[in-house]
């Protein structure tokens, strides 16, 4: 069984983070949200998994690499425009060949990870599994109908949906997929959409059954989002002391200080992860913070945030809290002193506090 990862898009609820950046690389828990989709795949028993790439192909290239450093085989796929995921499946039939696979949606994020259901579609002979959850916004995606555990109809954002069973990010299918995508038109949006293959194949009269998941699954698509990840991540994190931590430190909790950190006369409230050649100076750093690598935080405080790499936080008057803030930021403080800021600042942005 192979695996198939989607890692193109725009991804437009992210910006200003991902003008500059693929937002399958905007980490949580100081990893990369495409990283937990491999591991996902390897912990499955998949050896062999094609990334589809579109305009940020060479980024997700420079950090995926040849896939060795989790021992799996990675060929990409270069999709030239989004033009759905049906679409993607599609252009991928070459690498998949006649291969089962599961289609794994990059910026998707499932606690329990997909092994179960691996195993389940293996061990079966039905032609797709779809992963469904229970949603309190139905008609804000995808929802399916069911008869037992087989699939008769789905819905993409219906005004009434018909019930709560969202469509999850994540897909297993048999050769026939490949049919429906070349069988299906363009949606209003001129995408293949990989709903509308789904309902062909149900047309059909194949075998599509469905899986209501049980963990936790969350869809990286916007800030809050992004921050929802990140502590459920850091909840299991487990407390690992690298770095240095001197003069009047205080690390409470489960808090990873990774190799030549340096935490000085500074509070570190877990579960919090501080990156590789970070530096925390007389700041507070509080729980659900996650601190890329290169960051410096001085005078300041910060809790249910994450910083990506190289970005100086300095004398911010306010506490930081639930706040995305990128690559190469300036966060300096100017005169006035506003309590609080919640933030999600792009990369090489200069913030100066009033």
């Amino acid at each position: 069984m192979k695996a198939l990862i989607l890692s193109g898009g725009n991804a437009t609820r992210l910006r200003p983070i991902t003008y500059t950046s693929a937002k399958q690389l905007v980490p949580v828990a100081n990893k990369p949200v495409l990283f937990h989709a491999i591991e996902n795949v390897v912990a499955a028993g998949i050896s062999d998994v094609g990334i589809v790439v579109g305009h940020t192909k060479e980024e997700i290239k420079a950090a995926v690499g040849d896939g060795s450093r989790w021992g799996v085989r990675v060929t990409y796929v270069e999709q030239s425009a989004p033009l759905g995921l049906a679409h993607a499946v599609l252009i991928s039939e070459p690498f998949i060949g006649k291969d089962r696979f599961v289609l794994f949606l990059g910026d998707n994020f499932l606690k329990g990870g997909i092994r179960s259901f691996v195993e389940d579609f293996k061990a079966g002979a039905q032609n797709a599994l779809i992963l469904l959850t229970r949603v309190p916004n139905p008609s804000e995606m995808g929802v399916a109908v069911l008869e037992g555990d087989r699939i008769v109809r789905l819905v993409e954002k219906p005004k009434e949906p018909p019930s709560d069973l969202g469509i999850v990010g994540i897909y297993m299918f048999d050769r026939h997929i490949f049919d429906a995508a070349r069988a299906i038109k363009p949606s209003w949006r001129n995408e293949l959409e990989i709903t509308d293959a789904i309902q062909y194949l149900v047309d059909k009269g194949l075998d599509v059954r469905a899986q209501v998941i049980a963990d936790r699954w969350i869809d990286t698509g916007k800030k809050d989002d992004m921050l929802d990840v990140n502590r459920v991540v850091l909840a299991d994190l487990e407390r690992r002391i690298e770095g240095s931590v001197t003069g009047k430190s205080e690390i409470t909790g489960n808090v990873v200080v990774e190799a030549d950190a340096e935490i000085v006369d500074s509070v570190v409230r877990g579960p919090a992860i501080i990156g590789a050649h970070s530096r925390i100076v007389r700041s507070y750093v509080g729980p659900f913070t996650s601190i890329y690598h290169h960051v410096t935080i001085e005078d300041s405080e910060i809790e249910n945030s994450i910083v990506l790499e190289h970005t100086e936080i300095r004398d911010a008057a306010g506490r930081i809290d639930t706040s995305l803030i990128g690559r190469h930021v300036r966060f300096l403080r100017s005169q006035r002193r506003p309590s609080a800021y919640s933030l999600m600042l792009g990369d090489h942005s200069q913030v100066e506090l009033p």
